[in-house]
């Protein structure tokens, strides 16, 4: 048995908000199952996973871009395992990297916090002054101009 369910059924089912689910039509990520003769789009049970697959994936860190590569190989029948392996590989050396740029950040956090005298006029802080101060920030953190 096909169970049909209109978009807002199937945003309430997933937790999503009704405009996301046409964003990821929009891009090609999500297609309704049909469409009733009023225009109402249908889905079914796939698009349902499809749709968690999205958010689940989204959740782990995965960009709009890169599930649409992990929904290619998915529906792929060439694709392996370690194809999937690979690119949460990829994911997890981005992640690891992030982490060590906000432990850096909270690192010159921290020492501009023990800098900081907080009975001293703001024209006298420390943490106003070295963010005057581009060197004293790290390398990372900078904007480049």
């Amino acid at each position: 048995m096909t169970i049909e369910l209109k978009i807002g059924q199937l945003a309430k089912q997933v937790g999503v908000n009704i405009e996301t689910i046409r964003y990821y039509e929009r891009l090609n990520l999500l297609a309704p199952m049909s469409r009733l003769p009023s225009g109402y789009r249908l889905y079914n049970r796939d698009s349902q996973r499809r749709l968690r697959f999205i958010k689940n994936a989204q959740a782990l860190g995965f960009t709009l871009h890169e599930i649409e590569e992990l929904l290619d190989l998915r529906a792929s029948s060439k694709a392996r395992c370690g194809d999937i392996q690979r690119k949460a590989e990829t994911k997890l050396k981005h992640v690891e990297a992030k982490v060590s740029d906000l432990q850096a950040l909270a690192r010159a956090l921290r020492g501009l916090i023990r800098t900081c005298r907080a009975g001293r006029p703001s024209d006298h802080c420390p943490i106003l002054a070295s963010l005057e101060n581009e060197h004293k920030l790290p390398g990372k953190m900078r904007q480049s101009k």
